[in-house]
């Protein structure tokens, strides 16, 4: 009998990935271009390429070097890493309460109850809920860059989505896919339209209409494609790419029985409820009024007084029908807060994985577990997902290769010497696949702005194009391939705590893949051959 032939572990194919990148390194001659530190119109300060300043160097051929890749590449994403562990722990600590399961069939009981009204069972109520679901974390991915904050949801939407009878691939899709068009059609990024049109000496936040169209056009592929699986799975299970996945690591994980479950309130809920009132109503008076920024504008409010009397009044009533309802307002609040710090505070992943800590502590305690209890589901969730948080570590190897090999600015002095000879329509489409390409080697928005801008608004000129056009190749040349990069640690980690290989979603996102890379072409068109307001 034949043998089957074995798909490689996600770990072995970023492994090879890595051994390719080091052969690299010894085939391209090294070089750099000069760097120089700019301000720009925000007064932050960004490490930027000076214009014709690129000079060969010599290569550094790398060998044994892709082993210390791995530990340099723990270093290198260890806030992604440790992200993930603390997330997991936390939600390991809430799901033992079974709030997410009593929640997920209180939304589904709910759904059912209106899918008698005549325009809901015409459209489907999965398909309202999944295109409400997708627009709001596409907003998040538009206006302040969601992008590693989806890791944590993904641990909510793809026991939702499974319940709902789909599978982890539409989990995935509903914040993730979602944020990352969202991100791409970045409507007021502060990290990646902020940033380019900084650096190109353009109007922060300039030509929003025409990316405004960009960003609908974009979720209507993004919302339609996703509810065609949707019904493709529903219809046939099995006809999912990850459906032994599936039953292995979340349906065998079989939610409790709604009919019997035992909802009651400990005297530790209501203490809980106490304190964290009280740690609220001081946060109010530090922070009474809250700066929010959205793309260059602000706006002062008393949100976080707003929140803490909400979450005071809306609490009791709950407290008193479970405490399974009183952790899930937690999870609602706790979200809430999120939003809040990254638009008004600017946080990242310490905070962010700091308020998911004391989320999972909070919830503990009401469900009246011990401190060792606590401690031992808080290890058990991040060993759980601790796969998850160590492929990050070791995709981070191989953009180390790539830099200690001194071959990253070679191959972006390569490829942009490339356009020269083109038309518009020909220049604004190598740039937009030069952009993608090197999304692959620099998944970072900021950063590729900061390398690429310089190089590309001041060719733009010389071949009379608008470097607005250039930042829209740019955004959409960011936002495309950061669904499909190995080395993406907010994909792998995605990946991972959705315990999808990483194989299996390549090829669930490829004909999807390109049907965006042909339509992100197709939107650039305009860019060069009509008369847009900022162009």
């Amino acid at each position: 009998m034949k043998k089957k032939r074995q798909i490689p572990h996600t770990y072995v194919i970023v492994f090879f990935i890595i051994v390719f990148c080091a052969i690299l390194t010894w085939v391209l001659p090294g070089g750099e271009f000069d760097r120089e530190t700019v301000t720009l119109p925000d007064g932050t300060t960004q490490n930027v390429i000076i214009k014709d300043s690129f000079h060969t160097t010599d290569n550094v051929p790398q060998t044994s070097e892709i082993f210390s890749a791995f530990f340099k590449g723990f270093v290198k994403q260890s806030d992604i890493i440790i992200f993930i562990l603390m997330i997991g722990g936390a939600f390991w600590i809430m799901n033992d309460s079974k709030a997410i399961d009593v929640g997920i069939f209180s939304f589904l009981k709910k759904t059912k109850r209106i899918e008698h009204i005549k325009l809901f069972r015409f459209l489907g109520i999965d398909n309202i809920i999944f295109t409400l679901i997708m627009l709001m974390f596409s907003v998040f991915g538009a206006v302040f860059g969601m992008s590693e904050e989806t890791i944590a949801f993904v641990i909510i939407f793809v026991p939702l989505a499974i319940s709902m009878g789909y599978d982890s691939i539409v989990g995935v899709n509903l914040c993730f896919v979602a944020a990352t068009l969202g991100f791409a059609g970045a409507l007021l990024n502060p990290f990646t339209i902020g940033i380019a049109q900084g650096i190109a000496g353009i109007p922060l936040f300039t030509g929003i209409e025409y990316r405004f169209v960009l960003w609908i056009i974009l979720n209507i592929v993004g919302i339609v494609y996703l509810i065609r699986y949707a019904k493709k799975v529903k219809k046939n299970p099995k006809s999912s790419l990850v459906y032994e996945d599936d039953n292995k690591n979340w349906r065998n994980k079989s939610l409790i029985d709604p009919e019997h479950v035992q909802y009651y309130t400990p005297k530790s809920a209501w203490v809980i409820f106490g304190l964290v009132s009280v740690a609220l109503i001081i946060l109010s008076f530090y922070y009474f009024e809250t700066t929010l920024s959205i793309g260059n504008s602000a706006a002062k409010m008393p949100i976080i007084p707003i929140l803490t009397g909400l979450f005071i009044l809306s609490s009791p009533f709950l407290l008193k029908k479970s405490v399974h309802f009183f952790i899930l307002n937690i999870l609602i609040f706790t979200i809430l807060f999120l939003i809040i710090g990254v638009m008004g505070y600017g946080w990242y992943v310490m905070e962010i994985a700091t308020l998911f800590f004391v989320m999972g502590l909070i919830a503990g305690i009401a469900n009246n577990k011990s401190p060792n209890n606590i401690t031992k589901l808080f290890l058990e969730g991040a060993k759980d997902i601790a796969s998850a948080a160590l492929i990050v570590g070791l995709a981070g190897g191989i953009i180390i290769v790539l830099q200690e090999g001194k071959v990253i600015d070679t191959i972006l002095y390569s490829i942009s010497q490339s356009m020269k000879t083109m038309g518009k329509v020909g220049s604004i489409g190598v740039m937009y696949v030069i952009q993608s390409l090197i999304n692959i080697l620099i998944p970072s928005g900021s950063a590729k702005a900061a390398i690429t801008m310089p190089i590309m608004a001041p060719f733009s000129d010389l071949i009379g194009i608008s470097r607005q056009a250039t930042i829209v190749a740019f955004q959409l040349g960011d936002g495309f391939t950061n669904m499909i990069t190995p080395t993406s640690g907010v994909l792998i980690g995605v990946l991972g705590v959705a315990k999808i290989p990483y194989e299996k979603w390549v090829k669930w996102i490829t004909p999807f893949m390109i049907i965006l890379v042909i339509l992100g072409f197709l939107l650039l068109i305009p860019t060069v051959l009509m008369d847009l307001n900022g162009f």
